[in-house]
């Protein structure tokens, strides 16, 4: 069997598990960011019980592998509560978690990028905390902190591939069971390396024009009117 054929046979399969990685992928981020948010806010917090929570869950997701994390979830928590979870429930909250740890510590550090004096005028103004905090530093941390999210989503995508081991057919799976048919290992890899490239390529191009779109909203809104 030539490259090429084996191109035209694996591609149907290959297609099949980049789709799911990338369906693992959005909704993992989507989830992850909420997560992070949230983690990041009560890291914030004056209330010494929520920070504690907040620094608790970081630092045992960061202290773990991905791989234990999906095996717990997986096999643990469903042998605990005696319930079987679908695999792509379980690689989307062990995905989830695990970036959710790592976004929280950029939010956190996008906020503290903030000057302190934001928040005090929007204070001195009669502004709520909590509103200061959604209309003011938020968008501006956000903006901030742009790249390491990007980073970060770069990292989930890859990581899809550890959650193979639960069973779930993305796309390293699916190229495991190619090779398994057709004993070419060194090309399958080499397709499916490919596939990965193109996802995080694609994700890092949209980042930067995102960036920029942002950077010229911004110098826009710096001009003053004349």
């Amino acid at each position: 069997m030539s490259f090429l054929e084996l191109i035209q046979e694996s591609f149907p399969l290959l297609m099949m598990g980049m789709g799911l990685t990338l369906e693992l992928s959005v909704v993992a981020l989507l989830m992850a960011m909420l997560i992070g948010l949230g983690s990041c806010l009560l890291n914030i917090s004056k209330n010494r019980v929520f920070h504690a929570v907040s620094q608790g869950y970081i630092n045992i997701i960061r202290g773990t592998p991905l791989l234990v994390q999906a095996f717990f979830i997986y096999f643990g928590v469903t042998q605990a509560i005696g319930m079987r979870m679908p695999a792509f429930t379980a690689g989307v909250i062990a995905l989830s978690l695990n970036a959710g740890a790592y976004l929280s510590e950029v939010f956190r550090g996008g906020i503290q990028a903030v000057s302190a004096g934001q928040m005090e005028a929007a204070r001195s103004l009669g502004m709520p905390y909590r509103t200061a905090m959604l209309r003011i530093i938020l968008p501006q941390a956000l903006r901030v902190a742009i790249p390491s999210i990007v980073n970060q989503c770069c990292i989930t995508i890859k990581d899809t591939s550890i959650i193979s081991v639960i069973g779930l057919a993305e796309l390293t799976m699916r190229g495991q069971q190619i090779i398994a048919r057709t004993y070419r290992s060194f090309e399958v890899w080499i397709l499916v390396g490919v596939l990965y490239f193109i996802i995080i390529y694609a994700v890092t191009k949209l980042s930067q024009v995102m960036e920029k779109r942002l950077s010229l909203a911004n110098k826009g809104g710096d001009q003053e009117p004349s």
